[in-house]
């Protein structure tokens, strides 16, 4: 019999193996998983670096797909910035992203030392404040390139997550992915199976792993600033708070492209939160984010569709595709 871990939870999410991938449909991953083991063992960081920054340049001209959601997050979140400067900024986000998913396995491929060498952590205390006394915490994680870093390493020392995560269409990706995520402990649960798992999980000692800036076309979402725009929120963080009793701490799970190396950036609790407004907790929310990407624009997510709700029931995204297409 296959022993479980002392933190398996049969309600969370638990993709197995299957024969299935071997089929010829997925001969295709298998030949780039293949490819990548070589550039990710035995190529330096800085080469990576270089080779992504190449790629990085290439890829910022061509305005279309995810490429072209980042364009248009950019020019409402920084409409006072030049275009030229706009690029700028996408291009080093495109350098992280790619020197980060060359990088990225290593997490496995080396082993739990390793990892745990390669990465610096600040502010560690802001967390081990309150679980020290047993209190439940609740992590705030904006949408960055390496945000499944943290996770796995603060599973690695003892303080496994209870997340979120959307399935894959591949369905081997998504296996390996999730074997990743929890290597070292922790569950995840699909967004289908409701909340109250994730809060069982998180009154039972699991840090709490909140995305908070994805767009889920909720109408309970407020509109609040978020850089030079607004942006639709979802205020459920302050009831998550106040029915888990949790302590709410940003983390910034970032990564150094020239360097190789996993930098975890962790803030102090928030404070006088939930206030039991909507409105204002969104606002808050959206102000942490803007902090802590404050001079490291490069580490998130701009090609998400953060802006699709839009106040006048536009779609930035399709209009601009339809434009492009005429």
């Amino acid at each position: 019999m296959t022993k479980q871990r002392p933190d398996y939870d049969p309600n969370a999410y638990n993709p197995e193996f299957s024969r299935a991938f071997l089929a010829p449909k997925y001969w295709g991953t298998w030949l780039m998983l293949l490819a990548a083991l070589p550039i990710c063992l035995l190529v330096p960081a800085r080469a990576k670096y270089r080779f992504a920054q190449w790629v990085a340049r290439k890829l910022v001209k061509k305005k279309k797909g995810t490429i072209l959601n980042a364009w248009l997050n950019l020019e409402a979140c920084f409409p006072e910035q030049s275009k030229q400067a706009r690029e700028a900024i996408l291009i080093e986000t495109l350098t992280t992203a790619g020197a980060f998913l060359l990088s990225f396995p290593l997490i496995t491929l080396r082993g739990r030392q390793w990892f745990q060498q390669h990465c610096d952590v600040i502010g560690m205390e802001h967390i081990t404040r309150h679980t020290d006394h047993g209190e439940p915490v609740i992590l705030f994680v904006p949408h960055t390139w390496a945000i499944d870093a943290a996770a796995i390493l603060f599973a690695s020392q003892g303080l496994p997550v209870a997340a979120f995560s959307k399935r894959q269409k591949n369905g081997l990706l998504d296996w390996l992915m999730h074997r990743q995520r929890v290597q070292y402990g922790g569950n995840c649960y699909e967004r289908e199976a409701g909340i109250k798992p994730f809060i069982r999980a998180v009154k039972r000692g699991f840090l709490g792993y909140y995305l908070p800036d994805e767009d889920m076309r909720d109408e309970s979402s407020e509109f609040v600033p978020f850089f030079s725009t607004t942006k639709a929120t979802l205020p459920s963080l302050g009831k998550l708070s106040k029915v888990t009793r949790s302590h709410i701490v940003p983390v910034l799970s970032g990564f150094d492209a020239k360097t190789g190396r996993f930098i975890i950036t962790i803030h102090p609790a928030f404070s006088e939160f939930p206030t039991g407004d909507n409105k204002t907790d969104a606002h808050m929310m959206n102000q942490h984010i803007e902090t802590m990407l404050e001079g490291q624009y490069d580490q998130y997510m701009w090609i998400l569709k953060l802006l699709r709700t839009r106040e006048d029931g536009r779609n930035i995204y399709q209009e601009a595709k339809r434009k492009r297409a005429s």
